[in-house]
């Protein structure tokens, strides 16, 4: 039937489609998973003889030491007490800061864990050097007038006053006198969010024009442990750079780069920031967005490996007896939408939005998301928002969905008359379609209607696929049951009987509840139509759910849970419209056509 021919060409551009998304996303995704798995058992286990190490006064000695093995909270907190400090306790932060060089190098997200279990360790964002997962930010001075030190990654601050705990409410002064007239000032802030002020003053008494110009820089050893980004989101550096806009440069770009193309620098310019961005997590330097400063991306492998954005402003001129004062911020935490949002519009931050990865579909992803987020807020559960969402867009979606339906309906009810058509041109294959697109015009049929719901469904799957994948406050949403993360695929596996059985199962087997009732409502869905007549297309055509089963188990499960959802809507939905057209709903004479199989008759030979 003409109708099915079209209904099956859509669902194979849907399977190629999902088999392009299994090759380049969700298998990339899973690997890295794995790969944080195996990460975390190292990260709880203790290594023999390296608190040892702390007995030696040499903090060169211990981090050393450190390199050479992954890091362990053991050892992070052995080479972290071998430097003065300052402590960092915020409701979504706590740490320390560094006081050689002033460095925000030990930052741990309170409310974030490595895994579901809250029992596991706090996500490490920023961590000292000595490890594969160094990472800090600093900011500084440069000059090429000054004869004398100036504040630097090696300078030791010292703390003035009496404050040596950095709160929201309570921010901490350093001061740093190189000896020769210049007196260096800073005082650190904190907000109960992600984001720290620098105000820094210099005093010129040496008696002479000294010119300056200050700096940041976010510095990373290595790219994170959960891989450097798949092709769905950006990890690596990124900024926007004034009027130039979004500037990205991805951590294997970087480090495959070649001689002068291993730095990206981006000249003169006012507002925006600069910085380094993870999946949930992000750091960014903002100069003053009315300032002129220029930055740069860059990759070096040849002293110590590391990646860095930074940014120096405008030199800036200090009179004798004059001080100068400069504010930089930086913003070092977890990617949350309304945060990032905020921030953007209360500090003035050009584009400070675009830190997340809404993607080149953010005209429906963003929507999607502040959709999702606002029934949260209402009924306090992630998959049951992802429920409301899937019913309002049918409803949105229902006229077009009604008239696929219905010219569906129609074509069901012109059946006779296009056998006869085929009947009596019999070969004549070009007579027969022009009979038929006749057919269709006098009776107002759109042949290819009834792929529409099907092809318009995957815009919305993508966006919400982007939304389960790059939002962090899908990470760890639960739902019901064993579904503790919708933004992970389901746990369970019909291989052990859904953890019945006492063995775990291998990855490619792990076929869970939900993407078997996903499966299940997907076959009746396309019983909803008859089977196609040609035998490969049947063959297809059966196997078809069985297929999607298994590739939409490594999906995030609230993905699945929707597309399940979705097909259980459509049944209903196509069932109700086409019995309003008068047309018959075949889907339990094919369930009997396919569960019972008339008996062959043999021939005599």
């Amino acid at each position: 039937m003409e109708y099915n021919h079209n209904y099956f060409i859509a669902i194979v551009l849907s399977l190629f489609v999902l088999i392009g998304w299994q090759f380049f996303f969700v298998s990339p995704q899973n690997k890295s998973e794995r790969k944080v798995s195996k990460t975390i058992e190292k990260v709880e286990q203790s290594v023999p003889g390296m608190i040892e190490a702390r007995n030696d006064s040499s903090v060169v000695v211990l981090q050393q030491a450190a390199a050479s093995v992954d890091m362990t909270p053991q050892v992070r907190g052995a080479v972290i007490e071998q430097s003065p400090r300052i402590e960092i306790d915020t409701p979504q932060l706590k740490g320390s800061i560094n006081l050689v060089g002033a460095q925000i190098d030990d930052l741990l997200l309170k409310n974030y864990y490595m895994t579901v279990n809250k029992n596991s360790p706090n996500i490490a964002l920023l961590n000292p050097l000595g490890f594969k997962q160094s990472y800090f930010v600093e900011f500084g001075f440069s000059s090429d007038t000054a004869k004398t030190d100036i504040p630097r990654n090696q300078t030791l601050w010292h703390i003035e006053g009496d404050n040596q705990r950095l709160t929201p409410l309570s921010p901490v002064r350093l001061v740093f006198d190189n000896g020769s007239g210049l007196i260096f000032r800073r005082t650190i802030l904190v907000d109960k969010q992600y984001m720290f002020t620098f105000e820094d003053s210099v005093t010129n008494q040496t008696g002479e024009v000294i010119s300056l110009a200050s700096y940041g820089r976010v510095v990373r050893v290595s790219p994170p442990d959960t891989g450097s980004g798949t092709y769905l989101l950006h990890e690596g550096m990124i900024g926007v750079m004034g009027d130039q806009g979004l500037k990205t440069r991805t951590y294997h770009d970087m480090s495959e780069a070649k001689g002068k193309d291993r730095i990206a620098v981006f000249n003169e310019m006012t507002g925006g920031w600069i910085g380094v961005t993870d999946k949930y997590w992000a750091v960014a330097l903002i100069p003053p967005q009315d300032a002129f400063y220029k930055s740069r991306f860059s990759y070096n492998d040849t002293d110590a490996t590391h990646y860095q954005s930074d940014f120096v402003s405008k030199a800036f001129s200090v009179a004798p007896g004059a001080t100068k004062t400069v504010t930089n911020r930086v913003f070092a935490g977890a990617k949350q939408v309304d945060v990032i949002n905020g921030y953007e519009k209360n500090l003035g931050i050009k584009q400070f939005e675009l830190l997340i990865d809404w993607g080149w579909l953010n005209f429906i992803t963003k929507p999607m998301f502040v959709l999702i987020d606002w029934l949260y807020r209402l009924v306090g559960n992630f998959g049951v928002a992802i429920l409301l969402v899937t019913v309002i867009l049918k409803i949105i979606l229902f006229p077009l969905a009604s008239k696929s339906y219905k010219s569906l309906a129609r074509m069901k009810n012109i059946q006779p008359t296009m056998m006869e058509i085929r009947e009596k041109y019999g070969d004549d294959r070009i007579k027969q379609q022009q009979a038929i697109m006749e057919l269709y015009r006098k009776e107002k049929i759109n042949p290819l209607a009834g792929c529409w719901p099907l092809i318009i469904q995957f815009p919305i799957f993508f966006a919400l696929y982007k939304v389960l994948y790059i939002t962090i406050e899908m990470r760890h949403a639960p739902f019901f049951g064993w579904i503790q993360d919708l933004a992970a695929p389901d746990p369970t596996s019909l291989f052990n009987l859904f953890g019945l059985l006492p063995h775990n199962v291998p990855h490619f087997l792990m076929i869970g509840f939900w993407p078997i009732i996903m499966g299940i409502t997907m076959f009746l869905q396309m019983r909803m139509n008859p089977t196609p007549p040609d035998p490969t297309q049947a063959m297809i055509f059966n196997w078809m759910p069985l297929i999607f089963t298994w590739m939409l188990a490594t999906f995030p499960a609230g993905l699945v849970i929707y597309w399940a959802w979705n097909n259980t809507l459509s049944i209903i939905q196509q069932a109700v419209i086409m019995k309003r057209q008068g047309a018959r709903i075949e889907l339990f004479d094919n369930l009997k056509t396919f569960f019972i199989r008339k008996p062959r008759t043999h021939g005599k030979s």
